[in-house]
């Protein structure tokens, strides 16, 4: 009994369409280093999965970044821990930071690691100015 061989052909074909039919978000002014830029909106996003890569970083930031970074007022970060491979799907709250508080606004995602990177099924944000932010 090859449990890996096992776990795999149980596990994979759940996690197939998260993992390969994803949208991309690669551009430098949605990363945490970046400044306020044109101060853009995640409020027009397509709820679908997505996933962080290039200029953009690798994943969402677990900790607040700075407010008025990632080309916008109020950038959005992972409240909580990114999940292994082996929990599968998980629901997560992205937390929006702005005037003090890291979490002036919230959105209820879904994440899921996939091996070698993470996938997110981003929601609308709350309201505009507020935008998901990557980091490395």
């Amino acid at each position: 009994w090859d449990t890996r061989r096992h776990f795999s052909a149980l596990f994979l074909p759940y996690c197939k369409l998260e993992c390969e039919g994803y949208k991309v978000l690669d551009s430098a002014d949605r990363k945490n280093t970046y400044g306020m830029g044109n101060a853009a909106c995640d409020n027009d996003i397509e709820e679908a999965w997505y996933r962080f890569t290039g200029a953009a970083g690798s994943k969402m930031p677990e900790s607040p970044p700075n407010k008025n970074t990632c080309g916008t007022h109020a950038p959005g970060w992972l409240n909580g821990r990114h999940p292994s491979v082996a929990e599968g799907k998980v629901s997560r709250q992205v937390c929006f930071n702005w005037d003090g508080n890291n979490c002036n606004w919230q959105a209820g995602i879904e994440v899921r690691n996939c091996d070698s990177f993470y996938v997110y099924k981003l929601v609308k944000s709350p309201g505009c100015q507020l935008r998901y932010c990557g980091s490395d």
